[in-house]
């Protein structure tokens, strides 16, 4: 049987009072023999004959205590190495035996935890490399931690673990290296294949990983094609409804002028009311269609020569803007009446964001073949889940908006073969860009009036 170390405690006090008690009889009947001694010599027999009965009895008992955390001991350092695979043996006094059982509920328990941790990494695996996201994790020396598969095919190589992201882009054009080199969410236009640019809308995270802070990039692509088939899908509802209204509308108008052509001057005044009040809900529900009508039936672009000077000043007759920088020497080459909506509306949402008019401005560039026009305020901005939405049809976050301003400026944009971008400044409200193709057409007027 083992004892207990309170029981263990209490059997050696008593074994030593017993053994100091018979070695100082044994010393008492020497003495007379011996001689006197004082007092402190007989302390000083009595304790050095007991010291060493003493020790090893204290050996031998504590034998199974000595072995209980030993064992505890080896078992603390396996969780140091993070091996949670062995379990001790439950032996020993009744508290190591205790100790025991609890580490190994704690060994199991801990298992069970890794495994599922485990599983659970797999899974988050699984979905990352199969993501149509670009997923990129890099660490304070811009080192690559994890890519996935979408971020491998878009640098056209593989591992890409362990280098860094600077290296990776430096053969790149500016355009990608801006992509991954911003510190804003927002939409990214690329140059693709074919002449073809692709959007992106990019996430951005801090992270601390190991106590070190890490940078989560995340990029989704808006193909083309699928929003050509959104915004087609959304023009035949759209034509759908209007149709069914405008059938519905039609009679009930007839109706109220026949009604209203019957009342007499001796009729109830009421009806008149109620006449007004028909044709005014009328009115009011046609023009509502005829406003999504319009993104519904939006009519190819004409394009023509354009000079930017009238056309600037156009648009400030209706909302006032500074104009920065230098006008671009070649004239435009686009629809008038359609990109002047475009600006009108993008203008428009900036003196609604809150921002001073005098902090809005315009500034026009000419990038490659084709014209930038960007729209900078110092209002609120956007927050990632509204910029990720915002050209959508239908999407507004005003109370009574219709949703179709951004979505219809989107649609003219790339029908033009342009590119719209929308992304939040650092210091503070929105930056709008429209980057529109040129045309040999403006060139050739260019060259003819600067003869």
């Amino acid at each position: 049987m083992t004892l207990s170390l309170t029981a263990l405690l209490t059997l050696v006090s008593l074994l030593t009072a017993l053994l100091a008690a018979l070695i100082a009889v044994a010393l008492s009947q020497l003495l007379p023999e011996l001689g006197p001694l004082p007092a402190w010599g007989q302390l000083l027999v009595i304790a050095a004959l007991l010291w060493p009965a003493l020790m090893a009895l204290m050996f031998q008992l504590t034998r199974p205590l000595r072995q209980g955390l030993a064992s505890l001991e080896a078992g603390v350092l396996n969780f140091t190495d993070a091996d949670f695979s062995t379990t001790l043996p439950v032996r020993g006094s009744p508290e190591t035996r205790a100790l025991a059982e609890h580490y190994n509920r704690m060994a199991v328990k801990l298992r069970q935890e890794r495994y599922t941790l485990h599983q659970r990494e797999l899974i988050l695996d699984k979905v990352i490399q199969n993501s149509p996201v670009l997923v990129l994790l890099v660490d304070q020396n811009q080192r690559i931690i994890l890519a996935n598969r979408e971020t491998e095919q878009f640098f056209g190589q593989s591992q890409l673990e362990g280098q860094s992201l600077e290296t990776l882009l430096r053969p790149l054009e500016g355009d990608s290296q801006a992509l991954f080199n911003a510190r804003q969410d927002g939409l990214y236009t690329l140059p693709g294949p074919d002449n073809q640019s692709e959007t992106y809308h990019l996430v951005q995270g801090q992270f601390q990983l190991h106590n070190q802070p890490h940078r989560l990039i995340l990029a989704r692509r808006f193909t083309r094609e699928l929003a050509r088939q959104e915004a087609a899908a959304w023009k035949k509802v759209i034509r759908v409804i209007s149709h069914e209204l405008n059938n519905s509308l039609a009679p009930i108008s007839s109706m109220s002028h026949s009604g209203r052509a019957m009342l007499s001057e001796q009729s109830d005044p009421r009806l008149q009311r109620v006449f007004n009040t028909i044709e005014e809900r009328c009115n009011s529900l046609n023009r509502f269609i005829q406003g999504y009508a319009t993104f519904a039936k939006l009519p190819k672009p004409q394009p023509d020569v354009v000079p930017w000077l009238p056309f600037i000043d156009g648009l400030k007759a209706q909302y006032p803007f500074v104009l920065t920088g230098d006008l671009p020497r070649h004239p435009g080459w686009f629809d008038v009446s359609q990109l002047e909506r475009v600006m009108v509306n993008l203008l428009k949402n900036a003196h609604e964001s809150g921002s001073e008019p005098s902090a809005i401005t315009l500034t026009l560039q000419e990038v490659g073949r084709g014209v930038r026009l960007e729209i900078n305020d110092q209002g609120s901005g956007m927050s990632p889940a509204t910029l990720n939405q915002a050209l959508l049809p239908f999407y507004s976050t005003k109370h009574q908006g219709t949703g179709l301003g951004l979505a219809l400026c989107r649609e003219i944009t790339e029908a033009h073969g342009g590119q719209i971008q929308l992304q939040n400044r650092p210091e503070g409200g929105l930056k709008v860009s429209l980057w529109l193709p040129g045309n040999e057409n403006a060139a050739r007027a260019s060259a003819t009036a600067n003869r």
